[in-house]
């Protein structure tokens, strides 16, 4: 008699989870990152759509706090990401930019590590994603940016 409830238990368990694997939505659970590519390739990884839409960042330390702004892009598409400083700098190792271009190609670009250092992506002449990434000296790697960069129109 126990042998029938342990199966019918693990039969329904089984369906539930079945189940519970058709809902979840197509771009997955949306947590970590896609894989990425550098230059101009596609990232292959969903549709240009799907990488544009920003999640959250990560919350940078008060002894690591440091700012990293992207600018406002130009006629021409292009847009500055520029290092601005402050009271972690010296804890900055590394400042990696992602541009999730309209058209689906991703871009990857470093910043320097000095206050003033600037990075230019060539983007389009829609929105864009730019995500930046900045590693300290204890290994932590954080997403302290990512934001949609809307084009400029004449008003």
């Amino acid at each position: 008699m126990q042998y029938k409830i342990i199966v019918t238990v693990i039969l329904l368990l089984g369906v539930v989870i079945a189940f519970a694997g058709c809902t979840l939505p197509s771009g997955g659970t949306g947590s970590g990152s896609a894989g990425t590519a550098s230059g101009g390739s596609s990232s292959g990884t969903g549709s240009a759509a799907d990488n544009l839409v920003p999640s959250a960042t990560d919350v940078v330390p008060d002894q690591n706090a440091v700012r990293v702004d992207v600018g406002e892009k130009d006629y021409l598409g292009s847009i500055p990401v520029i290092f601005q400083g402050g009271m972690g700098q010296i804890h900055v190792k590394k400042i990696e930019v992602t541009l999730y271009r309209s058209d689906g190609q991703v871009q990857n670009a470093v910043v320097g590590i000095n206050k003033g250092d600037e990075a230019d992506l060539q983007g389009t002449k829609q929105n864009d994603r730019v995500v930046v990434y900045i590693t300290f000296d204890n290994g932590q790697r954080l997403k302290t940016n990512d934001v949609i960069s809307a084009y400029r129109t004449r008003q």
